[in-house]
């Protein structure tokens, strides 16, 4: 599975996140969509290996408090729903 996700994460773009925002009606800043493709592109394994572990309140200061609200519950609602594969 990690051979997977570690093939996609090489090819994605600063548009793949923004598109994933957007189909869950998140509109990122132009700041918040590079903070979130440089955290994703660096930390994906870290979170993947240890979900439970990743403290997402961290990095509240880095969105808007809408955003922020938003990105909580789709991390939490993808969580629930694959940590299982994981």
């Amino acid at each position: 599975m990690f051979n997977i996700i570690e093939r996609y994460m090489q090819r994605l773009t600063m548009d793949d996140i923004r598109n994933f925002a957007l189909s869950k009606d998140i509109s990122l800043s132009d700041d918040e969509l590079k903070f979130t493709y440089d955290f994703v592109k660096k930390n994906y394994q870290d979170v993947l290996k240890n979900p439970k572990l990743f403290d997402l309140d961290r990095y509240k200061n880095n969105y808007t408090e809408e955003n922020f609200q938003k990105i909580t519950k789709v991390f939490h609602e993808y969580n629930q729903k694959y940590s299982s594969y994981l």
